[in-house]
């Protein structure tokens, strides 16, 4: 069959050439031919039915050509597979595999490997079923004992195994057994192959299965681990590396495996850790924190840290290649490369409780050995605690004890290794941290400018420490040390320096708060020089430290002294940086936490900003469907970044606002943005919405219904998991309008309910927290202006609605909810009578209602209830209730 369908093709002569040309140009440096030419000719040829043929040809045996313009011509053919096989002739498809699978054995190492990732893209196009001769020519590849088509097959194979592992642990129509079946044992034989390249290939392909542990590996893990440690000192390095990879995994997804050979493979793993070659003591590292996270009895670790600890320690000098090194010697007059400023990422704004975790961000985000042992050694701190302490601390006293200038990269690593557990071991080192913190100081100032960088970082991680003591006067002598320390660091020439010392700083900002407020004026003179010094990439790490700064102060911020040093410098940079460059989000954001530090006292400056906002979103929308005309490339980050700074003006200059919305088109704008078809463009939009719900709703009026069908349509969609802070937004936005356009809020009402209480019902699933509670709180909104249209359907929600209500922190928003909750009651008192337990329980939550209006409302609703349940029903209800709650309810004299 398949001789008769390759048989019916051949190329012609003159194409061959033709194509054969074209890749010779499209590969050749020195090529003049205009490469985007080449490109369209070669997409042009992509058109003609049979061109896959021709490159399958050239692939498999174009002997005469270089082995580069074969390989090209695979790689041109992969790509096209990719898209265009399921469209193809059954004829085409089946010359192409004909083609493919003699050259599984190829003589050229290239042009097998090219083979094997076109295999691997016809299975993942046309499956297992669609090819039956491939396994068996796997198989008579691999039991062929020949090199080349051993190497060939198992290249593919593990290509499979990387990119689809599934479709071998699947049952194929006509085969007795899985294909994995009957790969496993002939992986495990080449594990103990002569080759490198199939002890490799094989490994590789056998660790593509830890995740999905089919029932044949689980079924001979004894074998697999009994091949992990014959290949433990393999004379090469990508063998060792693999087999700690293994290792890895296995505790992450299997635990249970290892643990009856869990001593010899740590004994293995502290081992390896010193492996002369940097790669595989990486991957060994990581088995430190993937013990800790998969909660492993800590006893059988605790008796290696004696020996695991000072690896970790050793490991954490620069290594004598470090990119950083190299680095570190950049000084400040040299400008920033593009390639040297990474993405930004602006987070949109959110409203609720559970804003995700800042991680450390470490702008040279190169995953090394250094770093993996630094962070193996704060794993094992917040794991082990102080009992490391007697283990870590003389070797850090020794390191930080030796002199000279060799021993500077010791004395950096001792420097980490006190930041790195400063958080686990804090306990034990509180007793000491006066001492700590006196003797970092003074390295602030150390000549090699990576040691006061580490020194700035080591210093922030005790800052919240540093920042509690400030009550006493040593204590506020060495909190002002600290803070001063940084602030001269900040005008560092080093860059790496300056990086440090602005990151470091803004944590102390977050600690101290408004303790910062004495020395504002200083903070500012430093920070504003810095930003009149520093190059692009650093100038970001400025803005946010100002930022931190307003947010921390807030309306301390507010006096002309301090606004004169802070706001002339922004606003010359304002003007300078044109409304298409990127360097202008961390601006505005930096904005946003000023007019919300600045409150009222912002409205001197917030005319051009708001217009300035308007125009970009303007400018933006039309990008998207015409750049041309608009002048710029589109990027919704403009968007999310003015949206969220108009939220930031609304909030401080409340309902100062309102001139400015209502000479702008902002309704129109903003109304296009919560319809976004990016998530995150919505995001802000929503918090905007509920922004100037509260301050300015008769400007949204003219367009209500709209912008509330919209914000209904966010909470009813399947994919709610995927787009959650939209939602939250969203549903927090509705809550906002209710109360302020009370009946006109009624067409909705019914549609919202039904969103939300679903929510409420699923709650335990692990959703997240916040919309939990944006739901509740909409729904007493809504519930306290409608109490007509959602009390006949009180019984469906009642008891998951209290549950929620009770987990809400006591403020304006809860109340509203309770003025609901009350409303709706009066209405249908007979709606939560089946919930009346856990309408206590939400009751009982308050720590105290502020309102003496909704206290008596309360009051009058539990009295109702405890004049209808007569004949001990009342009681009875109360006994049900745990002590602490029946003590919160005495509050409401019942």
């Amino acid at each position: 069959m398949a001789a008769a369908g390759s048989a019916s093709w051949q190329p012609q002569e003159e194409g061959l050439k033709e194509i054969c040309g074209l890749l010779e140009q499209q590969i050749s440096p020195s090529s003049s031919a205009d490469k985007s030419q080449i490109w369209q000719q070669l997409q042009h040829y992509s058109q003609f039915p049979d061109f896959n043929n021709y490159l399958a040809f050239i692939l498999a045996r174009a002997e005469g050509k270089s082995v580069e313009i074969r390989q090209a011509a695979g790689l041109l053919l992969k790509n096209n597979l990719r898209t265009a096989y399921k469209m193809m002739s059954p004829a085409h498809q089946q010359y192409i595999k004909s083609e493919l699978l003699p050259c599984l054995g190829a003589a050229d190492k290239h042009i097998r490997s090219t083979v094997g990732t076109i295999i691997s893209v016809v299975v993942q196009q046309g499956g297992i079923l669609g090819w039956p001769e491939l396994l068996q020519a796997f198989i008579n590849c691999l039991d062929s004992n020949d090199l080349n088509h051993m190497e060939g097959a198992m290249d593919a194979l593990s290509k499979i195994c990387e990119d689809i592992p599934q479709v071998l642990d699947s049952d194929v129509p006509g085969l007795a057994e899985r294909p994995i079946n009957i790969f496993l044992p002939r992986l495990f034989q080449f594990f103990q192959s002569p080759h490198a390249s199939l002890r490799k290939l094989s490994l590789g392909s056998v660790n593509q299965y830890i995740m999905l542990m089919p029932s044949a590996l689980y079924a001979s893990v004894d074998k697999y681990l009994h091949g992990l440690f014959g290949l433990a000192n393999d004379p090469a390095a990508e063998v060792r590396k693999l087999v700690c990879a293994a290792f890895v995994q296995l505790i992450e997804v299997r635990p249970s495996v290892l643990e009856p050979h869990m001593k010899n493979v740590i004994e293995y793993m502290l081992q390896v850790n010193k492996d002369t070659d940097d790669e595989v003591a990486l991957e060994a590292c990581e088995f430190w924190s993937a013990y800790c996270d998969a909660q492993l009895p800590p006893e059988i670790l605790r008796e290696y840290l004696p020996r695991l600890i000072p690896i970790l320690l050793s490991n954490m000098a620069y290594a004598d290649d470090d990119e950083s090194l190299a680095e570190a010697e950049e000084d400040e007059s040299l400008p920033d490369r593009d390639q040297d400023l990474k993405p930004r990422f602006h987070t949109s704004r959110f409203h609720g409780s559970e804003d995700a975790e800042d991680d450390d961000d470490d702008s040279f985000n190169v995953w090394n050995l250094r770093k993996c042992s630094a962070a193996a050694l704060d794993v094992l701190s917040n794991v082990f605690g102080d009992e490391i302490l007697p283990t870590l601390m003389p070797i850090i006293q020794a390191k930080l004890a030796a002199t000279g200038d060799e021993a500077w990269k010791d004395r950096e690593a001792a420097v980490l290794a006190l930041g790195a557990v400063g958080e686990g071991c804090i306990n034990g080192l509180y007793p000491h941290l006066s001492e700590i913190v006196a003797f970092l100081i003074p390295l602030l100032d150390d000549k090699f400018p990576l040691i006061r960088s580490i020194s700035c970082w080591t210093l922030s991680r005790f800052s919240k420490y540093i920042v509690q003591d400030s009550g006493h006067q040593k204590g506020y002598e060495q909190f002002d040390a600290a803070l001063m320390g940084l602030l001269r660091r900040i005008l560092d020439t080093n860059k790496r320096v300056q990086e440090a010392a602005c990151s470091a700083f803004a944590t102390l900002e977050e600690e101290a708060a408004e303790e910062l407020a004495p020395r504002l004026e200083v903070i500012l003179h430093h920070l504003m020089c810095a930003f009149g010094k520093y190059q692009r990439r650093n100038l970001r790490i400025v803005y946010d430290a100002i930022g931190t700064l307003a947010d921390a102060v807030g309306g301390e911020l507010n006096q002309p002294v301090y606004l004169e040093i802070l706001m002339p410098p922004l606003i010359a940079k304002w003007h300078q940086v044109p409304n298409s460059d990127k360097d202008l989000f961390p601006l505005l954001e930096c904005f946003t936490s000023i007019a919300q530090a600045l409150g009222t006292g912002f409205t001197q400056f917030a005319q051009p900003v708001f217009q300035r906002c308007i125009n970009i979103i303007q400018t933006q929308q039309l990008a998207k469907v015409d750049p041309v005309s608009a002048g710029v490339q589109y990027d919704k980050e403009f968007i999310v970044c003015s949206l969220d700074l108009l939220s930031g003006l609304t909030e401080g200059l409340g309902s100062g606002i309102e001139s400015l919305v209502s000479q702008s088109n902002l309704r129109d704008l903003l109304l296009q943005c919560c319809m976004d078809d990016a998530s995150d463009v919505r995001q802000s939009a929503f918090a905007l919405l509920g922004d100037l719900a509260r301050v300015c709703p008769v400007h949204l009026h003219p367009r209500l219904s709209e912008f509330l069908d919209i914000a209904a349509k966010q909470l009813n969609t399947p994919k709610l998991k995927e787009t959650i802070s939209v939602a939250n937004n969203a549903c927090w936005a509705i809550g906002e309008l209710a109360i302020k356009v009370r009946k006109e809020i009624s067409p909705i009402v019914m549609t919202v309910i039904s969103c939300l209480v679903p929510i409420l019902q699923h709650a335990e699933q692990g959703l997240n927290k916040s919309l939990v509670e944006n739901s509740a709180i909409t729904l007493g909104r809504l519930a306290w202006v409608c109490p007509d249209l959602v009390s006949p359907h009180m019984e469906h929600f009642m008891q998951s609605w209290c549950i929620a209500l009770s987990m809400i922190r006591d403020d304006i928003e809860k109340e509203d909810a309770f003025r609901g909750l009350c409303a709706m009651v009066r209405a249908n008192p007979s709606g939560a009578l089946s919930s009346l337990v856990f309408m206590c329980k939400a009751i009982a939550s308050w720590h105290e209602i502020r309102s003496e209006e909704l206290h008596n409302e309360v009051c009058q609703v539990l009295h109702g209830y405890k004049q209808m349940l007569r004949n001990g029903a009342w009681d009875q209800c109360m006994s049900a209730l745990e002590p602490p709650v029946k003590d919160k309810l005495s509050k409401y004299q019942v």
